[in-house]
């Protein structure tokens, strides 16, 4: 088509396509008309109709989070453009590249008293790197490949909107591709690394901290942590990353971690943080030497106490380490303690999962999950107590999670589940949800319907917000607003054309989450949960 043919949207999605965008989330407006009839009348780019524009937000969060790729939503100006700020919020905590495109007021009536009008630029502030009001078509290749190369480069949300006339007016421009970047290893050896080995070597109690970013190196994570005799402890991006049987990984710390390392970890002295940011507080030496290795630099000051950073990504910096380590002489006395760590909860972890009684204790949810979940299954969280109770008693094998985070929005598990199964098909996808969070988006259940979307939901129904009751209670305030009223969900699911499910006992739970599993339709799975206290609540 030549480029005179085109209106502002087609040539956007041209570009888009040639970003590689596979899909865009939204709600139809009538400022975005211009988009919706080129998204109409072309095949490369599937437009996938969302009930809140929130869920578009963390759907494309959610798609960036799991592929790297550019994930994008877009609503109409005003409140459409408003209701993405949650979903954005996720993505700018989470630093996941997202795009929004929202329409705007016609060029005419930008500033006025126009119904629905605000300046979203200033709306967009607190968490797009990039805004743009497109004021010309001519422009649109420009301002697309500014906010496309910002996101992808800097890991960040960027936000074009685009007045209701110019999306439909001719544009001039041809789509181009993103530069090709040649990302050359950084210049890393023995002896440029000597000061953070010098450190290493002065350890008599080490730890490393692994989160998501060192996926590419855990198998020489493993290896340096025995020869350096460490503990290896993950955030929860990190679960699943090391084999379980290793004597040394020592799973989760932090809310919901392993409970008896927090007091073990308060007692290091040489600390190694591998592909995480996350430090968190009241569980984390103190007087620690601590050695972060992070492909950006911004990210040391993120309240960690960090006394060398190494600015390169994990899988360059990892093997100088354990190249250099060889022949140290490792605390065995250090070494038993982490293995005695490791096998008291291993011991109280399977314990806590083979809790009886009706309504069921999360803790035998969570392994009734990991009993029947498949190994490389996605698991997409909501927040809440469904969070650290998954990240307490599932023992995670090779599922990828998806979650919230540091923004930690309520409602972000049944989208993150959707946009999964859209972008992997063929995976076994499980949203693991509580019943507030659920709530919160429950008319995209509808969703999933439309786009056949066969992921399974498993519901922590007990009737309440747990966390927050249980941190009123830690407190010692009075409470109200914590009980929940809810539907049967069953009926509900059904209503919208799942297949619903509801154990009857404990006993059940294998045999039901089985059937859900194996089911090729959206299913939702309600499990009376007890109201159990989480005990590491703070």
């Amino acid at each position: 088509m030549d480029n005179k043919e085109r209106t502002v949207g087609e040539l956007m999605l041209d570009q888009l396509s040639m970003f590689g965008v596979k899909r865009i989330y939204g709600v139809v407006g009538d400022t975005t008309f211009g988009l919706i009839d080129a998204l109409a009348k072309q095949d490369k780019i599937q437009y996938i109709a969302v009930k809140h524009e929130s869920t578009a937000a963390f759907m494309a969060s959610a798609e960036a989070k799991l592929t790297g790729g550019l994930g994008v939503c877009t609503a109409t100006m005003g409140p459409g453009a408003a209701n993405l700020l949650n979903g954005l919020g996720d993505a700018h905590a989470d630093r996941a590249p997202v795009l929004a495109i929202t329409g705007q007021a016609q060029s005419d009536k930008i500033g006025t008293e126009y119904p629905q009008y605000v300046d979203q630029q200033e709306l967009m502030k607190p968490f797009a790197a990039y805004s743009a009001n497109l004021a010309n078509p001519d422009a649109t290749i420009e301002v697309l490949q500014k906010a496309a190369r910002t996101s992808l480069g800097q890991r960040v949300v960027t936000h074009l909107s685009i007045p209701k006339d110019i999306f439909m007016m001719p544009a001039k421009g041809e789509p181009r591709p993103l530069p090709n970047v040649i990302e050359g290893a950084s210049n890393f050896t023995k002896e440029s690394l000597e000061h953070a080995i010098g450190i290493m070597k002065t350890a008599k109690r080490p730890m490393i901290l692994a989160g998501l970013g060192a996926t590419s190196v855990s198998e020489e994570l493993e290896t340096l942590a025995n020869l350096w005799g460490a503990g290896i402890l993950t955030s929860l991006g990190g679960k699943g990353l090391f084999n379980e049987s290793s004597e040394l990984v020592l799973q989760g710390i932090g809310e919901g971690g392993n409970p008896y390392a927090a007091d073990l970890f308060k007692e290091a002295d040489v600390v190694l943080l591998a592909g995480t940011t996350w430090w968190p507080e009241g569980y984390v030496p103190t007087n620690a030497r601590i050695i972060q290795i992070d492909r950006q630099f911004d990210k040391f000051v993120k309240e960690i106490p960090t006394e060398l950073g190494i600015m390169g990504k994990t899988e360059e910096v990892v093997p100088f380490l354990l190249e250099s380590m060889q022949g140290f002489s490792r605390s065995e006395d250090w070494v038993t303690r982490c293995q005695k760590v490791k096998e008291k909860w291993a011991e109280q972890n399977k314990k806590e999962g083979s809790t009886t009684g009706y309504p069921v204790h999360p803790s035998r949810i969570m392994h009734a999950l990991d009993r029947t979940v498949e190994p490389d299954a996605i698991l997409a969280l909501d927040t809440g107590d469904n969070t650290v109770w998954t990240n307490r008693n599932f023992r995670q094998k090779g599922q990828s999670v998806l979650f919230s985070g540091y923004w930690r929005t309520l409602g972000f598990g049944l989208p993150a589940a959707m946009a999964a199964k859209l972008i992997q098909p063929d995976k076994q996808v499980v949203a693991i949800v509580g019943d507030g969070g659920l709530q919160m988006v429950l008319a995209d259940l509808l969703t999933a319907t439309r786009y056949g979307l066969n992921i399974t939901v498993v519901v922590l129904n007990n009737e309440s917000l747990q966390m927050e009751r249980d941190k009123l209670k830690v407190a010692e305030k009075e409470e109200v607003g914590v009980d929940l009223t809810n539907p049967d969900f069953v009926k509900l699911a059904e209503a919208c054309g799942w297949k619903g499910l509801r154990p009857a006992s404990d006993s059940e739970l294998e045999s039901v989450m089985e059937e859900a599993l194996n089911t090729t339709a959206p299913t939702l799975v309600d499990v009376r949960t007890a109201q159990v206290f989480f005990p590491e609540t703070n």
